[in-house]
């Protein structure tokens, strides 16, 4: 029997990594899909090809050896694919219509790969937007004030008020995910997450199939 899959999902300064720690504590293992998308877009060659025909062969670049010398490995080059992508929506779109089937498919090669837990997790602040939904039996939303979570980034990231604005405008907002999450956990300044998490692992434990909360 494969583990329960829950998504994890939250916009930027909701505070995940807090929650995603004590999922990681509590033994659940979490598949993070920004960090996997990017070692995706190094290793896996069908990618890296799709990426070469959109965005031309200067978005990857050779690494160089220990004495200054190229050598075969070519690795992402982050600044021209932003800078590609900045003010093109339409660019933005197509790159993500490559990564987001990759990323998917590679999560569910590791959960099925698994073993010995009840639970896995993937954590992705766009799950919705990148179709993830199907993929998992539940999600769960990390809820943070507007307010808070403009200030937690700015703070965090040491950016002005404008730029994580202009951010968090890009993003799903949160009213429009409610109807579509299983279970919320409040990640606000008076809000304690570890009874949430602890509870939300004995319902999904106890009760998985009937996971509305």
């Amino acid at each position: 029997m494969r583990p329960f899959r829950l998504g994890i999902t939250g916009g930027l300064g909701s505070g995940k990594s807090g929650v995603l720690e004590l999922l990681r504590i509590a033994g659940i293992p979490v598949y993070d899909c920004d960090r996997e998308a990017k070692r995706l877009m190094n290793t896996s060659l069908v990618l890296r090809d799709a990426l070469i025909v959109l965005a031309g062969s200067e978005v990857y670049k050779q690494v160089e050896g220990p004495n200054g010398q190229q050598v075969e490995r070519s690795t992402l080059n982050r600044r021209y694919l932003a800078d590609f992508m900045f003010g093109h929506p339409e660019r933005v779109k197509a790159v993500n219509a490559l990564v987001h089937p990759v990323v998917r498919a590679d999560f569910r090669t590791w959960a099925e790969c698994q073993g010995g837990t009840d639970i896995v997790g993937v954590e992705s602040a766009i799950l919705f937007e990148a179709g993830m939904r199907e993929d998992v039996d539940a999600v769960v939303l990390v809820f943070t004030p507007y307010d808070e979570r403009l200030q937690r980034a700015m703070a965090r990231d040491g950016a002005s008020e404008a730029s994580v604005r202009a951010r968090l405008a890009s993003q799903m907002p949160d009213v429009e995910k409610f109807p579509l999450v299983d279970y919320i956990i409040r990640n606000g300044e008076e809000d304690a997450i570890t009874p949430q998490v602890m509870e939300l692992l004995g319902e999904l434990r106890t009760n998985p199939l009937n996971n509305k909360h």
